[in-house]
């Protein structure tokens, strides 16, 4: 006689039964029903990753002249509305120039002045954000960070924020660096 690889008779009349035993049947629901929960927030989008701010590296070089050691980057960073990024600094010196919204800026070791207009222009000193301040920077405005500057950052606005950066960092630097003040900095 041929096997089909089915169970026949009797064994197989046994093992359907001792599946779909009482005590068998809720633990069985009970799994699928944890299995099914698992996978149902992913098939109705709920998992979706909360936006973050988006650093593009348009250009850069590692052959600066006078100043070996360092690399220039220019990036472009789109910050979404709702935004905060994290307290940080940078290995080098940043121009920051906001393109487009409004950038809410907190400083928290150092300070940072905000000028509006053409560098070469005689720009305009808008103000000045100390340590333990927050300002808010506009379309059109411009800051020199310094290493030494730990600051953050947020979009509070209904549009994306776009910065273009002009930055000269050590070599193999990243392009920021995350900074854990104690509380109260």
């Amino acid at each position: 006689m041929l096997s089909t690889g089915r169970p026949r008779g009797r064994l197989a009349c046994s093992a359907m039964a001792a599946l779909v035993r009482p005590r068998f049947l809720i633990p069985l629901i009970l799994a699928a029903g944890l299995a099914l929960g698992s996978l149902l927030p992913s098939a109705f989008g709920d998992s979706a990753k909360a936006p973050t701010a988006v650093r593009s590296a348009l250009a850069q070089t590692s052959d600066v002249q006078g100043a070996p050691g360092r690399t220039m980057v220019l990036s472009r960073v789109v910050v979404p509305p709702g935004v905060q990024l994290a307290t940080h600094h940078h290995l080098g010196t940043q121009v920051a120039r906001i393109q487009a919204g409004v950038l809410t800026y907190t400083v928290r070791r150092g300070s940072v002045v905000v000028r509006r207009g053409e560098s070469d222009q005689s720009p305009t000193v808008v103000r000045k954000i100390a340590a333990g301040q927050t300002g808010r920077i506009h379309s059109g405005e411009w800051i020199v960070e310094q290493p030494s500057d730990i600051h953050e950052a947020a979009n509070r606005g209904s549009t994306p924020v776009v910065i273009y950066l002009a930055t000269l960092l050590k070599n193999g630097a990243p392009p920021s660096t995350p900074v854990t003040l104690p509380p109260g900095s």
